[in-house]
């Protein structure tokens, strides 16, 4: 089923950012703009232009109370004699050497970022102006000292014009809605740029007044069954050019292996949707919505457990409370009603240890485990493996941490990893496991796929100036046939 009316509470409720929120960083933006006019910083401001999620209409609600920014570009003259750093460097002494921005400001790359205790930022770079030739547009690279072409305000026209093509603004909706997908699951990385970009190019101008664009759950499914079926065509990273810059690749940040896993999910969210949107009964529907964007959806409905979910939950704690040589019955399970079924104290087993590490006062989520399969531990990868796949008793699994949008850890911290076994075999030969072990090649750690069973593996970032823990992952599910 559809539920438009649930899917509007639930981007009201959930997912977008409250007006509230809105009216804060606009006001912000306004002082920020009438200090930079009244500054002693250089160049002749010719305007300014948004840019980013706010300038899209596709910001979200921080899914983890975290920031929410704005980006603004300041459109200048050139400068005689300046090179690329002087705009930004210049900009950033400006606003250090305030009075009201000296303690909020810092400088970057490309930008001055301002930011707001709590929850906001602002991010101002400088945009110069016919500095090649008459109409040219590029942003300044402090650090390489040179000057990127940049097209932002045709991007931005783009982008409005593929939400006018799917009407009812359902492209601004489900770009927010896979936004927050991407956040609260964090099972795979893409920039937002670069996903809005996925999206806006799945929507084509004969789609205007189209039935497949209808309301907010069929441009989902439409936008999402049509990116999957381009990502499929593609089996290696391909380029995703700025549809307004062609000498701009979106993808270029990406790794193979963080697009592998894009690709993998992607895959795997387009069936879940497509599940729950042909879904014949309200509860069903309303299940299998709530296993694509977790339990906000529908929020407040009590759903009847299907008798088939009731069996599964009954079948799992008669395997957890009786022997352990039973334990090998959990990847059918597993493999009938998905790693959601096992219950909290199936993570906690007594062969498992705790970290020993001091903790720090805010310990991160975001930390994202991904792992690639291959034959054996210096070969080509197979593919990419997404947690709680069923996979054969053949070959290893290579497993790597990343932060954030898909960072590599910065220097100063490591990575420990917990691997932890379940399952008659395993356990039979005293091979649970539990402990923390050092990775093997540049914080990454291959495991073979030995044993039957439901096993985790999960990453734990320490930093090493003090040895504190900052970061742990969610338990990456390994199903073993």
């Amino acid at each position: 089923m559809k539920l438009v009316s649930q899917f509007t509470s639930f981007l009201k409720d959930t997912v977008n950012l409250n007006q509230t929120r809105i009216d804060l960083l606009e006001s912000n933006v306004e002082a920020i703009r009438n200090f930079i006019r009244q500054c002693e910083w250089s160049p002749r401001v010719r305007g300014f232009e948004e840019q980013g999620s706010w300038a899209h209409d596709t910001i979200i609600k921080p899914v983890d109370g975290g920031e929410f920014d704005a980006d603004v570009l300041v459109v200048v003259d050139p400068v005689d004699g300046w090179s690329a750093k002087d705009y930004v460097a210049k900009l950033g002494k400006a606003f250090a050497d305030s009075s009201v921005y000296g303690s909020k400001a810092k400088t970057w790359d490309y930008c001055v970022t301002v930011t707001y205790p709590g929850e906001r930022k602002v991010d101002i770079a400088p945009l110069v102006r016919s500095r090649k030739y008459d109409g040219s547009m590029e942003v300044c690279n402090r650090a390489a000292d040179r000057f990127d072409a940049s097209e932002p305000v045709e991007f931005t026209a783009w982008l409005r014009e593929r939400n006018t093509l799917s009407g009812s603004n359902s492209f601004r909706k489900v770009t927010r809605l896979m936004k927050y997908l991407r956040d609260i699951k964090t099972t795979f990385t893409c920039p937002s740029v670069l996903l809005t970009t996925l999206l806006g190019m799945q929507i084509h101008w004969y789609d205007k007044d189209s039935d497949a664009f209808s309301d907010v759950p069929t441009t989902l499914r439409t936008v999402i069954g049509r990116l999957d079926d381009w990502l499929q065509d593609r089996p290696t990273k391909p380029r995703v050019e700025n549809p307004k810059l062609s000498s701009e690749d979106f993808a270029a940040s990406w790794t193979d292996t963080q697009y592998l896993n894009f690709r993998s999910f992607i895959h795997k969210y387009r069936g879940w949707i497509d599940e729950a949107y042909v879904a014949e009964d309200r509860a069903s529907s309303i299940t299998a919505w709530r296993r694509v964007f977790g339990e906000a959806f529908a929020k407040g409905e009590v759903v009847e457990a299907s008798k088939t979910n009731v069996e599964g939950v009954s079948r799992v704690r008669a395997l957890l409370t009786s022997t352990a040589a039973h334990l090998d019955s959990l990847v059918e399970v597993v493999r009938d009603y998905g790693v959601s079924i096992l219950p909290d104290f199936f993570y906690r087993p007594p062969h498992m240890l705790e970290p020993s590490w001091l903790k720090a006062a805010h310990v991160s989520r975001d930390v994202h485990v991904t792992a690639t399969w291959h034959q054996s531990r210096n070969s080509t990868p197979i593919r990419v493996v997404t947690p709680g796949e069923v996979l054969p008793r053949r070959g290893g699994l290579w497993f790597e941490a990343r932060i954030g949008g898909g960072q590599l850890l910065p220097a100063g911290f490591r990575v420990q990893w917990r691997i932890t076994n379940t399952g008659a075999a395993a356990l039979s030969l005293r091979q649970g496991r539990g402990d923390f072990y050092t990775p093997q090649q540049n914080g990454r750690r291959w495991e073979e796929l030995h044993y039957r069973g439901v096993h985790l593996a999960e990453a734990f970032i320490i930093r090493m100036a003090d040895d504190v823990l900052v970061g742990q992952s969610q338990p990456f599910h390994v199903v073993i046939e």
